[in-house]
């Protein structure tokens, strides 16, 4: 008996072990079905830039995040369109966003970001754009609504098998969801720490030059104390004669 509900214990055991790898082989094989780009960029000072990616076919979902990370208030322009020239995203002095389109026609879209704003100050900006492909293209980009615990539960269906393989491509679906809001999670980390180290730097620049001008100052000051001092008894001198 002991045996026996050993052996069954370990299948369990093994069984799990399996299910888990597949469905994190499953979720690394939907991820090659969406192809991305990520970037960093400097925008410099009254400069536009902008960035293209093609669409094959209508339909795809299109990701895009972006986020300043350094450079004057942390803000800029950005514009998106599609390849009739419609626009589908006008954002003015945004510090960061992500968002998802439907790329109802084929072609180039553009991904444009301008600094017309600043008269020196260029910026640091990172941005990701994201096309799904292949197989992939009929799964929605992740959504807050695949925040859901994660499990190996399915709705009643015919069949034990049809049950397990949908079961396991929900399990799939939220895996990658969770990973893609852990990886924006890490994005807006790396922006809060790249404007607050920006932050400091400017802090402590402003220091130091405040801290020499006040140097100049206080010897400047001093100096003119001397020179009022002994301008003060040379005069007393002039007037006072020795006989």
């Amino acid at each position: 008996m002991a045996a026996t509900a050993l052996g069954r214990l370990l299948l369990a055991a093994f069984t799990a072990m399996i299910a888990t790898t597949a469905a994190i082989l499953i979720a690394g094989f939907f991820s090659i079905t969406a192809e991305a780009t990520t970037l960093t960029y400097s925008v410099k000072a009254n400069e536009r830039a902008c960035f293209y990616i093609w669409a094959d076919v209508p339909f795809k979902k299109l990701g895009f995040y972006f986020a300043v990370q350094s450079g004057g208030s942390f803000d800029i322009d950005v514009e998106v369109t599609d390849p009739k020239g419609v626009q589908l995203l006008a954002l003015e002095r945004e510090r960061q966003g992500d968002y998802i389109f439907t790329a109802n026609n084929v072609g180039e879209h553009s991904f444009c970001f301008s600094n017309d704003m600043s008269t020196f100050v260029e910026k640091q900006i990172d941005f990701e754009i994201l096309l799904e492909k292949g197989l992939g293209s009929d799964r929605p980009l992740p959504t807050e609504a695949d925040d859901q615990p994660l499990g190996l539960h399915a709705e009643d269906r015919t069949g034990q098998t049809e049950t397990s393989i949908n079961s396991l491509d929900d399990t799939v679906a939220r895996l990658s969801g969770s990973l893609y809001r852990a990886d924006r999670m890490q994005d807006h980390f790396k922006t809060r720490q790249s404007r607050n180290y920006d932050t400091v730097i400017s802090t402590e620049t402003r220091i130091f030059w405040f801290s020499i001008a006040e140097s100049v100052l206080i010897i400047g000051m001093a100096a003119l104390q001397v020179f009022a001092v002994r301008t003060f008894f040379s005069e007393k001198r002039r007037h006072f004669p020795r006989v």
